[in-house]
């Protein structure tokens, strides 16, 4: 690996955190300036129920079925990414992966739906007319699903920065939508959280046709060989898919339960809270998982070429990165807050508290998670993060009656540190000194 090479993480992870920051600052404005029409216009029990159902894609992330390992990787270990027949079979194979799990979802969202079991599944949150709402989301969500695979191929291409400033249009996307929903007269606001799901399906189709020009003609070929079973067979994708899909099904129940716990056990207002210091601090740590993102194609090139990189430097730059932005974020609640919810609630000191802690942990998490990416550092992660799931559901349970809205934050940061920080650092020393 040359000089040059070894540079191009650290452009591509500040490029990618530059516009990260850039995007999601905007994309902050313009949900707060949203988060202020839904309060104002309908209520702080709609605010809620608007979070609780646009926070659905994170409980299942797994969506794609480890394709994006599968993805990521064959990109990055390729210089022909135009040319390379394994490039296009791989495509073929995430194509009708993820085309086969889009139509299962939306299967299971018509399903639920249809036997009225959304509120049970989703609590007291669920407002009067909000299954009909959650089930054409998660239809919409679905169907949109092959589309993804763009966003895997600009990552594996080092193409982050690309793909995170066209991300950017969802911000602009959702608020359209509600305005739309707001001047077609929807006085109750029911179907308000249909719009960031719409939202992000054009945004999906847009990084899919970008994606697709920059390895044309793979893409186009890869989709008419889909129905082509026998004729044009895939690749394997087993080996990196089942730890990669474990991961993506376990990390979502342990991490991502938050809001429906409070929502059986907690109040409305805790709901609130936890919505608007998710989505606050939601701007930092989406620069953070961006620009750990980027990583992840120069390990698996790394690993291709056969040359010793470690992950440790980067993640003592990210913990402190971390800081710094929770920090200024924290310094900045005391005017933003009261502006976003026309005064009606704030957030706790251990609320804000407890997302600064966890932004810190996800900041060190990040750069030893992506050295991690082939397949026997996936698999090295199934065993702690299967372990997080009653250990998390296990804290939040118990700290709601305690803590609140800071209960759940809390606990998965406890969660983070035992099985996700520890026990990764521990792997990744181990495996480096075997390299050496």
């Amino acid at each position: 690996m040359t000089r040059a090479e070894a540079g191009a993480p650290w452009r591509s992870v500040g490029n990618s955190a530059i516009v990260q920051v850039v995007v999601t600052g905007l994309s902050g404005l313009l949900g707060m300036v949203t988060a202020r029409l839904i309060i104002e216009q309908f209520g702080v029990a709609q605010y809620a129920q608007y979070g609780l159902l646009a926070s659905l894609p994170a409980l299942i992330p797994f969506a794609d079925l480890g394709m994006a390992a599968v993805v990521v990787n064959a990109m990055a270990s390729t210089d022909r990414v135009g040319t390379d027949p394994t490039v296009r079979r791989t495509l073929t194979s995430a194509f009708r992966v993820m085309l086969c799990s889009g139509l299962a979802i939306a299967t299971i969202g018509a399903v639920l739906g249809l036997l009225g079991w959304w509120p049970a599944l989703l609590g007291p949150g669920l407002l009067d007319g909000g299954a009909a709402t959650a089930t054409v989301c998660v239809m919409v969500l679905g169907l949109a699903l092959p589309c993804g695979v763009g966003a895997r191929i600009l990552v594996g291409l080092g193409r982050n920065a690309l793909q995170i400033a066209l991300t950017g249009l969802t911000a602009p996307l959702v608020m359209a939508g509600v305005l739309l929903i707001m001047l077609a007269g929807n006085g109750s606001g029911t179907f308000l959280a249909v719009a960031p799901y719409a939202a992000a399906a054009v945004v999906a189709v847009v990084l899919l046709v970008t994606a697709s020009r920059l390895v044309r003609p793979q893409v186009g070929a890869a989709l008419r060989d889909v129905p082509r079973l026998r004729a044009v067979p895939g690749v394997r994708v087993f080996d990196l898919a089942w730890p990669m899909l474990v991961q993506m099904i376990s990390l979502p129940i342990a991490m991502q339960t938050g809001r429906i716990l409070l929502s059986h056990q907690g109040t409305p207002l805790d709901l609130a809270r936890y919505n608007l210091a998710s989505q606050l601090f939601g701007v930092v740590l989406a620069a953070v998982a961006t620009a750990g993102v980027a990583l992840w194609p120069y390990f698996a090139r790394a690993r291709s070429q056969s040359v010793k990189a470690s992950p440790f430097r980067a993640s003592v730059v990210f913990v402190v990165a971390g800081i710094v932005l929770a920090l200024v974020l924290t310094a900045l609640l005391p005017v933003v807050v009261p502006l976003v919810t026309d005064g009606e609630f704030g957030l706790s000191l251990s609320l804000v508290a407890a997302f600064v802690v966890f932004t810190v942990l996800q900041a060190a998490k990040y750069p030893v998670g992506m050295y991690m990416t082939d397949g026997p550092g996936l698999r090295a992660q199934v065993l702690p993060i299967v372990l997080m799931i009653p250990l998390n559901l296990g804290l939040t349970w118990w700290s709601i009656p305690h803590l609140g809205a800071a209960g759940p934050v809390w606990a998965t940061s406890v969660s983070v540190l035992v099985c996700q920080v520890v026990p990764n650092a521990l792997w990744v020393r181990r495996s480096m000194a075997r390299q050496a």
